[in-house]
Order: C-alpha cells, then sequence, then structure tokens
C-alpha cells in the first residue's frame, strides 16, 4: 500500500473525539437546532423516495401502497420512517389564490388526506417543491416567489420533509435562494426537515449547514457502477462537514433497481453508510426481492449510519483500485470499510496507524455482513481477501 492519504494524524482525532464524544453530538446538535430551529437530523434520514424507481409515474394508491409496505416488511422498524414523493404530484397551474394543487388525476384525495394515512401507519410524509419557478420535469410549478404561501401549506397539509430542487431559476445564486425557504419553513409552524437538492454546484457543504439538514453533494445518481462510485468519491470530499443536525447527500440508494450485482449494491449501502449519507431507498419496496431485503435491512450496517457520534468516514489509504475507509464509532469503535474497485480478487489491509487505533492496540473485530465476530483478535492490522466490485465490512473494537 501506499503511504496514507490522511493529512493529520488519526490517532490524534480518534483521541479527540473519544474523549468528548458525549459532549460532542449534544453540542453540535444542539448548534444546529438553534441555527436551522427546527430539531431535526441528529442522524441521517432513512426513508424511500418515489423518483429513482417510478419517476413521474406516481398516485396516491402507490404511495399509500407503499406506505403498508414498509410497515409490514419491517423496514420502518430499522427507522425507514419518511415517505417522500418526488417531482410530478401537482398541476402545473396554480389556483386563484396561488396555492399548489394535488394533481387530480393522481391525488384527488389531496395531501392532507395521504399525510393522515402515512401518519395514521406511524411514518412521515415527504414532498418535493423547486427553488425556480418549474420544476425539474417543467410539470409542475416551483416555488420561487411563493415561499412562505408553500411553505404554510406544507405545514397544513401535515408535511414533514420538503426536498427542495434547483431546476428553471431566475438566475440568482443557491445561497440567495435556499435561505428564504429555510425562513419560511421555520415561520410555517411545524418542523419540517429540508433536503437541499442544490446538486453540489456551489459546493452547499461549505454554507448549507445553517439552511437545511442535508445537502446533496453530487449530481443525480444512476443504478450502474461507474454513476453509484462516482458519486461516493465526490461525497467523500467534503467529510468534514457532515456532522448531528447537517448531512452530506450522495443522492438516493438504488438498491433493488436492478443495474448492478448484489456485491456491487453491497458497496452501495455500505459506502452510504459508513459516510453518514442518508439511506433512502428508491426501489418499488411493495416487490422487495430477499436479496434486497438482506442489504437493506441489515440492521449492522445501518446502526454505523444512525451512529450517534454522527462523524463520517474517509478514505485512509488507497492503492490503485483498492482503498480502506474508516471513521471513529461512538463507545472507543471503528468502522472499516475494504473495497475492492478493481477487476480482480485481492487481499486488502487496513492498518491500525491509518485509522486511528494505537498501534500496538489488541483487536476485535466484527464482520457486519456476516453478522459475526472473526474469532482472531488482531494486531496492527487487518487484511482480507475481497473479491472483484466487492467490500468487507467491520467493526473493530480495542480490547487491550
Amino acid at each position: 500500500m501506499q503511504t496514507s492519504l490522511m493529512t493529520s494524524s488519526w490517532l490524534t482525532f480518534l483521541l479527540v473525539i473519544t474523549i468528548c464524544s458525549c459532549n460532542y453530538a449534544s453540542v453540535e446538535s444542539l448548534s444546529r437546532r438553534s441555527l436551522l430551529g427546527n430539531g431535526l437530523a441528529s442522524t441521517p434520514q432513512m426513508g424511500w423516495s418515489s423518483w429513482n424507481h417510478f419517476g413521474c409515474t406516481i398516485n396516491e394508491e402507490m404511495v399509500r401502497e407503499t406506505a403498508d409496505a414498509l410497515v409490514s416488511t419491517g423496514l420502518y422498524k430499522h427507522g425507514y420512517k419518511f415517505v417522500n414523493i418526488d417531482d410530478c404530484w401537482a398541476e402545473l397551474s396554480r389556483d386563484d389564490e396561488g396555492q399548489l394543487v394535488p394533481k387530480k388525476s393522481t391525488f384527488p384525495s389531496g395531501m392532507k388526506a395521504l399525510a393522515d394515512y402515512v401518519h395514521n401507519k406511524g411514518l412521515k410524509l415527504g414532498v418535493y417543491s423547486d427553488a425556480g419557478y418549474l420544476t425539474c420535469s417543467k410539470k409542475m410549478p416551483g416555488s420561487l416567489g411563493f415561499e412562505e404561501q408553500d411553505a404554510k401549506t406544507f405545514a397544513e397539509w401535515g408535511i414533514d420533509y420538503l426536498k427542495y430542487d434547483n431546476c428553471n431559476t431566475d438566475g440568482s445564486k443557491p445561497t440567495a435562494r435556499y435561505p428564504v425557504m429555510t425562513r419560511a419553513l421555520m415561520k410555517a409552524g411545524r418542523p419540517i426537515f429540508f433536503s437541499l437538492c442544490e446538486w453540489g454546484d456551489l459546493h452547499p457543504a461549505l454554507w448549507a449547514s445553517t439552511v437545511g439538514n442535508s445537502w446533496r453533494t453530487t449530481n443525480d445518481i444512476a443504478d450502474n457502477w461507474d454513476s453509484m462510485i462516482s458519486r461516493a468519491d465526490e461525497n467523500e470530499v467534503y467529510a468534514e462537514y457532515a456532522r448531528p443536525g447537517g448531512w452530506n447527500d450522495p443522492d438516493m440508494l438504488e438498491i433493488g433497481n436492478g443495474g448492478m450485482t448484489q456485491d456491487e449494491y453491497i458497496i452501495h449501502f455500505s459506502l452510504w453508510a459508513i459516510s453518514k449519507a442518508p439511506l433512502i431507498i428508491g426501489n418499488d419496496v411493495r416487490n422487495t426481492s430477499k436479496e434486497t431485503m438482506e442489504i437493506i435491512a441489515n440492521k449492522e450496517v445501518i446502526a454505523v449510519n444512525q451512529d450517534e457520534l454522527g462523524i463520517q468516514a474517509k478514505k485512509v489509504r488507497m492503492e490503485g483500485n483498492l482503498e480502506v475507509w474508516a471513521g471513529p464509532l461512538s463507545d472507543y469503535r471503528v468502522a472499516l470499510l475494504l473495497l475492492n474497485r478493481g477487476p480482480i480478487r485481492t487481499s486488502i489491509t487496513g492498518y491500525w496507524d491509518d485509522i486511528g487505533i494505537p498501534p500496538s492496540s489488541i483487536v476485535i473485530a466484527r464482520d457486519l455482513w456476516k453478522h459475526k465476530n472473526l474469532k482472531e483478535s488482531f494486531v496492527g492490522n487487518l487484511t482480507a481477501t475481497v473479491d472483484s466490485h466487492a467490500c468487507k465490512m467491520y467493526i473493530l473494537k480495542p480490547i487491550a
């Protein structure tokens, strides 16, 4: 392996974090709450979105059935609480009072009734709008110039989550347009999770912590290996800016949509989890296969994502197609991901001095995909053989 990519000592970093872990999460969370004022996003959001699988082909019956499926499959027990309706849910024209109108042909009961249905399942409802005159589909209005009216409408309907896109604007910068909706949501009278979808164009990780609860760091994902892995790479650059209250978002999950292998989908989920990215599944939950459930319902991997410390992992070492990702967790533990992006099966080593563990420490390891502790303990490093386009994911805990 080549020299570690880290520019500062992970050992020093981990010692500081572990000493201050209890205060870090609480102080940072309180800071974010006071700035944004909605008290949300202490951990990355989890749920489902209509866009990746359905695009504009959506209706209220499908949304209700998806809510039912999140409950019947047990996914809601793993934390998938948001049911998010993406683009194309509203009529192209507002009513005479300037209100958004749910599309009569597909959402005839209206959003208030749909929110009530979803809430009665113990779930939360999300909708989509845009910081422009039209949404990206150009099939419904955006909220530019109507921010306060729309925020109040969303609150009256019982909406819990707003994904806010960046199409068809007036040419002004996102840094001017997005805070207008932030202020409108804060005055709307209901806590609404604010998900910025600015595509990373103006590096929102640098400014959005006081504006939203999460911010897109990348362009839209597609259901293929190259798109998925490049989104993880782009998102990793901003790791230091993620923390309780505000999260980097490399876009929604494609697991179960058919464009990647099972091992590639495992990498997808593992990278999103260790990166503290939102876990927003984008498949047809009503017809989820056993193989897909084994990935998206892996409670041990989800626990890494939802860890209270809230520190995004980074690549700490790489050599060509072989990568080591790591990040600290609560209780003096470390999450480790060994990733083989190359075409052949090979061994990958994670070294303690790269990942924040004193080199002489004795460490026990748990394999999060095999759901078992490794029989031996380790000193100095851990090596595993990893298949092509596959990964190994562990939690490491020093014991001596």
